[in-house]
């Protein structure tokens, strides 16, 4: 994995510290290049009601200070809904040293009902961080047994966008949950009020 660069896809509605964490251990436990997040504008999966250029900004004002970490626009600049395999081929030939891609246990559980996903496990390892409630066990059963796959060792992160926005529309304090920038940013643009 060594020198592999690290692609983090997601919404990102916010980013947050959780996610920071992940990338900071796949990082550090991988010895990755660099990772790269890469927000997407229209996830196939899931309904985003925060436009994908403020997703964007947040993920920048997020990272500023990691040198590692960069931010792609390849699934913005992309028409209609954006597909992890299609970013994952066109991102391994961009770095042909390879790529690996970071994702969350149970985000990795659902791998099945993403497009092409047996061509997805071809083209790149995975680096999965933990979660409550998933057994490690689960990640190897068929079909996932075909991947590549990498376990971070980190206690899971209990911290999740949906439960930050939440708290946003309720007035309930975010302090440690989000980047500082990130919280100004929100609050300067009125996002999830």
């Amino acid at each position: 994995m060594k020198g592999k660069v690290g692609l983090f896809g997601g919404a990102f509605n916010p980013i947050h510290v959780g996610h920071l964490k992940v990338a900071e251990e796949a990082l550090r436990q991988f010895q990755l290049e660099r990772v790269i997040f890469i927000p997407t504008a229209n996830p196939p999966h899931k309904e985003v009601d925060v436009p994908a250029e403020l997703r964007f900004r947040m993920v920048e004002l997020a990272i500023a200070d990691w040198p590692k970490f960069e931010v792609s626009r390849i699934e913005m600049d992309t028409y209609g809904p954006a597909y992890t395999v299609d970013t994952v081929r066109e991102m391994a030939q961009i770095y042909p040293h390879g790529v690996a891609y970071i994702i969350g246990a149970d985000a990795f559980l659902g791998l099945p009902s993403w497009k092409d996903f047996p061509e997805l496990l071809r083209l790149c390892p995975f680096i999965i961080a933990p979660r409550r409630g998933i057994d490690p066990v689960a990640l190897r059963r068929p079909p996932l047994d075909r991947a590549e796959i990498y376990l971070i060792r980190m206690e899971p992160v209990e911290i999740s966008s949906s439960e930050i926005r939440r708290r946003y529309r309720a007035g309930l304090p975010v302090e440690g949950l989000v980047p500082e920038a990130v919280d100004r940013f929100i609050r300067d643009h009125g996002i999830y009020r």
